[in-house]
Order: C-alpha cells, then sequence, then structure tokens
C-alpha cells in the first residue's frame, strides 16, 4: 500500500510517498478501514515540520475516513461496507479528560492516517456523519471535535448566547457553524475583508478587521452593549488572549486551545480575575463526544468548509499552502 513517511532530516522537503506491507486482516476487537481522506491541523504541520519531535518514519496524519472493508471477531458496532473517520484520542473512550500528551494521538506519537489502509482497534473510529464524503468525514476528527467541545460539552451553549470566534481557520469556522446551529449570535475576527465577508454568509453577525482595529476586544464588547460576550474559542495564545478577555462578560467562559502566536506568555492574571472568566485549556474531545457531534451533524444538516482539496502525492503542497494562511476553513487531502 502507499504510505507517506517523515524521513530525517524531518521537514516538508523529505515528506515521501512509500510502498509499506498491506496490514492484513483485522483481529479480534479490530477493523479494516481502506481510507480515502484526511484534513490538515496546525498540529500536523507541527509534526510535519520537525516542531513535534515525531521519530523518522512516522506516517503522519491525525484525521482519517474511509470504508471498513473486513470486521475481526467480536465487533458488533461496525459493518462492513460502514463509513467511518477515526478519533484524536483512540484511547479516551468517555468521561473527563484523561490525557494530556499525544503519545497516543496518530499522525504524532503512533502512525497516522496518511495511507490506503489500516487495521486498528474498532475504538479508534466511529461512524461518519450519513452523506459526508471522506474528506469531509475527516474534517470532524481535529477541528470539529475541538470546536464542538469548547462550545457545547464544555461551555453549554445555549440559544441566544453571544460567541467570540478568533480567525477563519478549521475551528473557527466549524465553531461558527455550530454556534449558528444552537441559535447563538457570533462574532470573529480576521485580517482579511474578504474572510469576513465570507463568514458573513455562513450567519456571522459581527466582524472586525484586527489589522484595522486594533482594540478589537473592546469592539466586541461594545458590540454587545458593553457586557460583553458569552464564550470565546481562543486559539491565538499569548498575543491575543488579553484582548479576548477584554471582550468577555463577567463570569463568561474562554476556551484556550491554539497557540497560534507562541507556546507561552504573559497572562493580564489581574483583568481575568475581574472578570470572574473561567479559562480553560483543552485538547479535542473523547469518543463519545464525537459520537454526539456526529448526531448532531446529523440533525442539523450542516457540513465542513473544505477551502481546497490536495492529492496524497501533493502533501508537502497542501502544508506549504496551510504555512500561507490565506485558507477559509479546512485544507482536504484525498485519495
Amino acid at each position: 500500500m502507499k504510505a507517506m513517511i517523515l524521513r530525517a532530516p524531518i521537514g516538508l522537503d523529505t515528506l515521501t510517498l512509500t510502498d509499506h506491507a498491506d496490514p492484513g486482516q483485522p483481529g479480534g476487537g479490530e477493523i479494516r478501514v481502506a481510507l480515502h481522506g484526511s484534513t490538515l491541523n496546525f498540529h500536523d504541520l507541527g509534526v510535519a515540520t520537525g516542531r513535534m519531535g515525531a521519530a523518522a518514519g512516522r506516517i503522519p496524519l491525525a484525521d482519517g475516513a474511509g470504508t471498513i472493508e473486513a470486521i475481526g471477531e467480536g465487533v458488533t458496532e461496525f459493518e462492513v461496507g460502514d463509513q467511518v473517520v477515526s478519533c484524536f484520542f483512540p484511547g479516551w473512550a468517555d468521561g473527563t479528560a484523561r490525557i494530556g500528551d499525544f503519545a497516543g494521538t496518530p499522525g504524532d506519537g503512533i502512525d497516522g492516517f496518511a495511507r490506503e489502509t489500516v487495521v486498528l482497534p474498532a475504538t479508534a473510529f466511529t461512524h461518519a456523519p450519513k452523506g459526508y464524503d471522506a474528506v469531509e468525514a475527516a474534517a470532524i476528527t481535529t477541528a470539529g471535535l475541538t470546536a464542538w467541545r469548547a462550545l457545547v460539552g464544555d461551555g453549554c451553549l445555549k440559544p441566544g448566547d453571544t460567541v467570540l470566534l478568533l480567525g477563519t481557520g478549521g475551528v473557527s469556522i466549524w465553531a461558527l457553524q455550530i454556534a449558528k446551529l444552537i441559535g447563538a449570535r457570533v462574532a470573529i475576527t480576521s485580517s482579511s475583508d474578504a474572510k469576513l465577508e465570507r463568514a458573513r454568509t455562513l450567519g456571522a453577525d459581527f466582524t472586525v478587521n484586527y489589522h484595522a482595529t486594533h482594540d478589537w476586544g473592546r469592539a466586541v464588547r461594545d458590540w454587545t452593549g458593553g457586557g460583553g460576550v458569552d464564550h470565546v474559542v481562543e486559539v491565538g495564545g499569548p498575543a491575543t488572549l488579553a484582548q479576548s478577555i477584554e471582550a468577555v462578560r463577567v463570569g463568561g467562559h474562554i476556551s484556550l486551545i491554539g497557540v497560534l502566536t507562541g507556546g507561552s506568555g504573559d497572562v493580564p492574571t489581574a483583568a481575568l480575575m475581574a472578570k470572574q472568566a473561567r479559562l480553560q485549556g483543552l485538547i479535542v474531545g473523547s469518543r463519545r463526544q464525537q459520537q454526539d457531534f456526529v448526531r448532531a451533524l446529523e440533525v442539523g444538516g450542516i457540513r465542513p468548509v473544505i477551502d481546497r482539496r490536495f492529492p496524497l502525492e501533493q502533501l508537502a503542497d497542501a502544508f506549504r499552502f496551510e504555512t500561507g494562511a490565506s485558507h477559509f476553513g479546512k485544507i482536504g487531502i484525498e485519495w
């Protein structure tokens, strides 16, 4: 079978398409899946460029979706022919978070889904949303589930709430769609007026260009009438957190899910204390939360926004496109 691997020295120029041995037939509790699609995440880029410290020879990509070809003894949840999608934390079935690293995450601590076929425990997958193609299904594994957990699982989002989203990448656009599905009002930021216009077509109620409006946190708070938003999906990190605290209401909720501006920095503790806001870090979600998300997608009828699709053999070019930050929503890989 074909697979992309990371060769030393790890970087985009050494991503290599290779022939790998077929994984064979599934054993007890396992399924064999013919993979057909994936999507890119900031985490995947970190792996592919060597920032995450993955070992040479690793098969990248945390997201994977495809069709079950065979089922091992004892598997009752799935049937041959089912469309399935992978889990970011295959060892986290349900309950509160118990995993704080990526040792068991596909494409990082273990081999990922940039390949044609896998044999894995059935619990490493859930059913894909009905009617989704493989790329669309793969978009839920990391970005989609992160947005779902931030707003619904942890944030307990309800109709009429207000939400602030930063940027127009995969997590933020998923969060926009989820928030509008539930009946929330949404503010979103970007440095691109064209992207903000696209966000408005998806239902964004207030948009702000953070290059033109440097104090965008106050602008968002003013949009709410001065009280502040109920929820912030914070993907930037240290360079944007102060503005997110400015934008949130007293007693509001900030989901810290990204480090696009760095892995550490100053936290305005006095401002956070005064807001009495809950600042919660999170990494994706559990298998049970993914199953809940799939049901919501099927009922709500929303589909992910896929900016562009690349064939598997052009994976390095897809990552270079990601580094340009011109995409809106997700970048797909298909084969």
